[in-house]
């Protein structure tokens, strides 16, 4: 079972990187950078999440960007940052790939390619789809689909999807016409399917705008700073809410109402007002003396 075993201030040198736990996407620079900037600012506000596999072996699994950042930090300012903090967690294998999916797509960039090696993984881990789905925020025909469809799917059609040429539920309709072919026909379909996509007008997925995790995360600062807060709603806003959070039929009509009835939702608090996550909040860094 996935539990927190510690919050500790640890020797940065001794985070490592575990081969089969990665960002799932190329570090954004520009990211790094702002990360760079703000640390130096404000000291690291936010715990880095690793995995203590043994005693005193760790492994990153959330904060790659911030991670990144405090690695330059340290080659400009030889003696800043020399212990971290960090949030030391417990786990098998399996949870720890899940956790490590779970913290690095909790963004509102992500795209569903970046679930399906892990939820594959998971399935053929015996994980039943009701804990796949409960622990990645999902739901189970959500976490279903994914299973069915990405052994079959062509890399083509997955890169197509990764790049946004491709929307999830087209993708599923060319898995099943490939699925469906009569026997020898597979390649000759897969390819009217993906020239037929072409021919139609570009359809770029929407962005989500905004995740559960995200929303409660915000509601919670919300109430933080304003405990006495409350929000007047109707039936129908929060049929919008619910529809934006899913992600899959919602419009601009459901966006507005949301925005307008729950404004907190999509105004992140400065950063500086809380340690999301932390005992403390670091201290802003001073250089320290080299040691002999």
């Amino acid at each position: 079972m996935l539990t927190t075993k510690r919050y500790e201030y640890l020797p940065f040198e001794e985070i490592r990187f575990h081969p089969d736990l990665e960002n799932h996407r190329t570090l954004d620079a520009r990211k790094v950078t702002h990360y760079e900037e703000d640390i130096l600012k404000h000291g690291l506000l936010e715990p880095l999440v690793v995995w203590e596999k043994r005693n005193g072996e760790y492994f990153l699994v959330g904060g790659f960007h911030r991670h990144s950042a405090i690695t330059s930090i340290r080659g400009k300012n030889p003696g800043y940052f020399d212990r971290v903090d960090v949030r030391v967690v417990a786990a098998d294998p399996d949870e720890i790939r899940a956790l490590n999916l779970k913290l690095n797509a909790d963004r509102l960039d992500v795209k569903i390619t970046d679930y399906f090696d892990t939820v594959i993984h998971l399935n053929n881990a015996n994980w039943a789809k009701e804990r796949i789905a409960s622990f990645l925020d999902r739901s189970v025909s959500w976490i279903e689909d994914i299973i069915r469809y990405v052994p079959i799917m062509n890399q083509e059609v997955r890169n197509r999807l990764e790049n946004g040429q491709l929307s999830w539920e087209k993708a599923k309709r060319i898995c099943r016409a490939v699925r469906d072919a009569p026997a020898g026909m597979e390649r000759q379909t897969l390819q009217a399917e993906l020239e037929m996509t072409s021919e139609l007008p570009s359809e770029r997925p929407v962005k989500r705008p905004l995740n559960f995790r995200t929303a409660k995360s915000r509601l919670r600062d919300e109430l933080s700073a304003n405990p006495s807060g409350s929000y007047s709603v109707q039936a129908k806003d929060l049929l919008a809410l619910l529809l934006v959070l899913e992600g899959k039929e919602f419009d601009e009509t459901h966006l507005a109402s949301v925005r307008r009835t729950f404004p907190a939702l999509f105004e992140a608090r400065k950063s500086g007002s809380r340690a999301r996550g932390s005992r403390r909040a670091s201290p802003a860094p001073q250089p320290h003396a080299p040691t002999s």
